[in-house]
């Protein structure tokens, strides 16, 4: 498919209707670490004639119900703020969210008609990254118009102010007002439960030895840094398992597993396969260490609980470590097994420790983005891996239909997975992938064909 030609017709800077608080909000120091640009997603919808009635009229009624959620949603009308030493603040200053209209002379059938690839880039809010931060909006919206009379609605949420969870909530909340209904359920905009204790919660402080997410992962043998790697040519690819697939590698995972133990989760069988077909398809050689970076949602995990509702950043990121050799010829339950044996770090205390871990740090900026040379990096030999799987990615009414496809933008780096549920709630999994150009073909071939392989060797067990 070329590349669609998008024709910016008109931007606007969406402020909250009414008055909001004005202010500094801190951040967490989990909200200024890792990736600190704008996570794209686009909904597309192919509504009924009718709604062309008048011209503006959608764009209209996006731009007023935008203009309500964010006196709730009110951080996402602020500016970050670098204050020094690699640390940001967010000033909730009512700016506005940039809202983008936007022409395109594709259809939605060339875009989106049964096929899993990640969006052009050029769908979404061009967003300039030279500029000054706190010139930079925290909150984009592109209403774009299709030939066919579709419509697309390409949005980008800072992640330094709000995780997937958080951006969902707004979105689902945003389309009940735009549908002329109230709001449902208000964001927990109270971010002091992730800061550092006062005084600190551990006597003596954490140190950076007790937490590997925070280490520099593994180098390829025999290199000395990872520059050479991170020129090579990168690609993208969405590849879909069966709701059957994903039990036939849970039924894997688990044929090992002592009796009484718990059952791999579908979550941890998937990390896990996902991360042995990678160390196959880079050819990798057995005593080449290798990482899996695993984000976990810990609101359920903080002690009191937060709520689902809070807004900002509660993703943490653990990683499994292990050797290729051992990936590759022990049975899949090892691998999933590492994947869980991170997770269950994940507990309130390891939480607050690892902030206070954090706030100890003179500086944060080796933390962040791992697009920078001295960020962490999860390219080849490592992966990283984002669920989305739990989350109501689908379903958003505007006042013109549920949406007919969901994407991505291509925001991800080498290395980066992403797992989100088949659209049509069949228990499939979309797994959004981008990997070397070199290794992507391998990487499928060894995706389908091992799955394919268990397949066989289950229906010859009966």
């Amino acid at each position: 498919m070329n590349k669609p030609m998008v024709r910016i017709k008109g931007s606007y800077l969406v402020r909250p209707c009414e008055a909001t608080w004005v202010g500094t909000m801190a951040l967490s120091e989990w909200d200024q670490i890792d990736c600190l640009t704008h996570v794209p997603v686009i909904f597309f919808y192919r509504p009924a004639n009718t709604w062309l009635s008048p011209p503006s009229a959608i764009a209209d009624t996006l731009k007023h119900s935008l203009s309500r959620a964010l006196v709730p949603f009110y951080p996402l009308a602020g500016r970050l703020q670098w204050i020094g030493n690699g640390r940001l603040q967010l000033q909730c200053n009512a700016m506005g969210a940039q809202f983008i209209e936007a022409e395109c002379d594709s259809s939605l059938d060339e875009l989106c008609d049964s096929s899993l690839s990640f969006q052009p880039n050029s769908l979404f809010p061009s967003i300039d990254y030279s500029l000054p931060i706190h010139e930079i909006p925290v909150c984009f919206a592109q209403l774009i118009k299709f030939k066919c009379g579709g419509i697309g609605i390409a949005l980008a949420f800072s992640h330094a102010v709000v995780d997937g969870p958080a951006a969902i909530h707004m979105v689902y909340e945003w389309a009940r007002l735009a549908r002329g209904e109230p709001l449902q359920t208000p964001p927990f905009l109270d971010r002091s439960v992730f800061r550092a204790g006062q005084p600190p919660l551990t006597s003596p402080p954490p140190s950076l030895d007790d937490y590997p997410e925070y280490k520099n992962p593994p180098l390829l043998l025999g290199q000395m840094d990872n520059s050479e790697e991170r020129k090579k040519k990168t690609t993208m690819a969405m590849l879909r398992i069966t709701k059957s697939q994903v039990e036939q590698l849970r039924k894997m995972a688990n044929d090992n597993k002592p009796i009484m133990a718990r059952g791999f989760t579908r979550f941890e069988t998937i990390c896990g396969y996902i991360w042995r077909i990678a160390c196959k398809a880079r050819g990798l050689k057995k005593k080449q260490p290798t990482v899996s970076a695993i984000s976990v949602d810990s609101r359920n995990c903080m002690r009191p609980q937060l709520p689902r509702e809070y807004f900002g950043n509660a993703n943490f990121n653990v990683t499994a470590q292990s050797v290729v050799g051992d990936l590759t010829s022990k049975p899949l339950g090892f691998a999933a097994s590492k994947v869980r044996e991170a997770i269950e770090k994940v507990t309130s205390e390891y939480v607050r420790s690892s902030i206070e871990l954090l706030k100890n740090q003179k500086d944060l900026t080796k933390f962040q983005d791992i697009n920078k040379e001295e960020g962490a990096f999860y390219g080849n030999p490592n992966i990283e891996i984002v669920s989305w799987l739990t989350l109501p990615l689908y379903g958003f009414d505007f006042g013109w239909g549920k949406e007919q496809y969901m994407g991505l933008g291509s925001h991800g780096t080498e290395g980066n997975f992403v797992l989100l549920p088949g659209i049509e709630g069949d228990g499939s999994v979309i797994v959004a992938m981008c990997l070397q150009e070199a290794h992507m073909n391998a990487f499928k071939k060894h995706f389908y064909g091992d799955i394919i392989s268990t397949t066989i060797g289950l229906r010859a067990a009966l």
